[in-house]
């Protein structure tokens, strides 16, 4: 979607911001050009498509939310309104989620952080609180989440779920749609009489990974697991074919792991702080793993023909001053290329299960040096799956859609498209007719992050 379009079911019309201060009186509202055009941004810059498309994009005001009285007046000012609402929280997404397509208000929830409560298995949050604040407050109860983003350090708990997938943590307990992981939320609707929907267990789905079209997360409960103190271990391999074996062999439940990572030898300059431990001849296979699972490991990695060149827990790695094997993985791969060379962009390649690394063998031999590799190992719906996360050499929109149609051309490969900004284009490839369904009724006048989902249509729209 080119950013000077007004985005499908957004009103084109003249606003009384005058009136529109007056009704948002006693928030915290920013008006600053400058603060507005950075809350009115996502990492969509890793893509340079949507660099380009979102630009000129910036919310006309931001509203800081503490409460949720605070989220029930912004919410129904944006009905009162008609203004376009898009809710914001670490910003850490790819897509362009959090971006205003068509201005109107943001809503910033990352005040709104506070850990409510703690108990066996499961653990309830406000939606702004920073995925790492939770883990360090359960873990005085010995738990720990079962999942979460290499961007933890900033991301929160309703942008993970309003926009992610999986991650850190999948290898163990799969993606965040299968059972047990999402327990509760509590959603806010916009409407003049804002009210709360409360969703359990499977009802979740209907606004996981909506993108926050279709109503705001004010607060979430998620599973907890008995925590662990993971060994962070690097294993290096000659060639990537054993890399890719290796990590086939080591998805099995008879070895406990947190990650399972591989990275093509190309990224190493990338990672000059590892030294010897990634060097530029070796492939590499970032892991997080129980200590009682380093002996298979090491045995593993030998029969496959590599060897563990690093293994401790991460306050160990962080006093040799080396990163934690997460933050080599995931898209923090991606990140630790662009922050040495911005000439590179990515794709996310899912494959046909169960996994053949031929299909990897016959890449690397098309793609040369304008594709390196690197594939996460997770499970889904139970079983055990591989899906990459490659690094492509920017060379122009056409060539970066040659990749695609290249790769989807392997039966079974389905690339999930980081250079648009719709669920559908990106990575759905269908309407959720569900959450459609809820946006009816949470959002019936199609005000949230609109254009954002191909399922909403203008005649949807009814007054509320």
């Amino acid at each position: 979607m080119d950013a000077t379009t007004v985005a499908e079911g957004a009103v084109a019309r003249a606003v009384d911001w005058d009136a529109v201060w007056r009704d948002l009186q006693g928030l915290n509202v920013i008006a600053s050009s400058n603060q507005r055009k950075q809350l009115s941004k996502d990492f969509y810059w890793y893509s340079p498509i949507l660099t380009g498309q979102l630009a000129g994009c910036v919310a006309d005001l931001v509203v800081k939310v503490s409460t949720e009285e605070d989220v029930r007046q912004a919410a129904a000012v944006a009905a009162k309104r008609k203004l376009p609402l898009t809710v914001r929280a670490g910003g850490t997404g790819n897509y362009g989620q959090c971006v205003p397509l068509s201005g109107g208000l943001v809503l910033d929830v990352t005040p709104m952080c506070r850990v409510l409560e703690i108990c066996p298995g499961r653990v309830r949050v406000q939606a702004g609180a920073r995925m790492h604040d939770i883990e360090a407050a359960v873990a005085e109860t010995g738990q720990a989440l079962r999942m979460w983003p290499s961007t933890w350090h900033v991301a929160t708990i309703g942008g993970f779920i309003a926009g992610g997938f999986g991650g850190i943590g999948s290898i163990r307990h799969g993606i965040l749609r299968d059972p047990g992981n999402l327990l509760r939320a509590r959603v806010m609707t916009v409407e003049r009489e804002p009210r709360v929907i409360e969703l359990v267990g499977d009802e979740i789905q209907q606004v996981h990974h909506a993108y926050g079209t279709n109503g705001i997360i004010l607060d979430v409960e998620v599973a907890l697991s008995p925590a662990v103190d993971w060994v962070h271990c690097i294993a290096l391999f000659p060639d990537y074919r054993q890399v890719m074996d290796f990590g086939v062999a080591a998805s099995t439940p008879e070895i406990d792991l947190f990650l399972l990572s591989a990275v093509d030898a190309r990224f190493s300059p990338y990672y000059a702080s590892l030294g010897s431990h990634f060097p530029p001849d070796r492939h590499a296979m970032f892991m997080m793993a129980a200590p009682g699972s380093m002996p298979a490991l090491h045995a593993l990695a030998a029969a496959h023909g590599g060897r563990i060149s690093l293994a401790g827990t991460e306050a160990e790695l962080r006093a040799m001053g080396l990163p934690p094997a997460y933050e080599c993985a995931y898209n923090h791969t991606t990140l630790q290329a662009l922050k040495v060379d911005r000439t590179w962009t990515y794709l996310q390649v899912a494959y046909a299960q169960p996994f053949d690394p031929a299909v990897v063998d016959r890449h690397i031999a098309v793609f040369g040096d304008d594709v390196l590799q690197h594939h996460e190992f997770a499970r889904a719906g139970g079983e055990y799956g591989t899906f990459a996360i490659l690094l492509v050499r920017w060379k122009g929109e056409a060539h970066q859609y040659e990749v695609i149609r290249e790769i989807e051309s392997e039966g079974g490969c389905v690339v999930f498209n980081p250079h648009v900004v719709t669920i559908e284009d990106g990575g759905m490839k269908t309407i959720d007719t569900q959450q459609i369904e809820f946006k009816k009724k949470s959002d019936p006048m199609g005000l949230m992050n609109p254009g954002k989902t191909r399922g909403w249509t203008p005649d949807m729209a009814r007054e509320a």
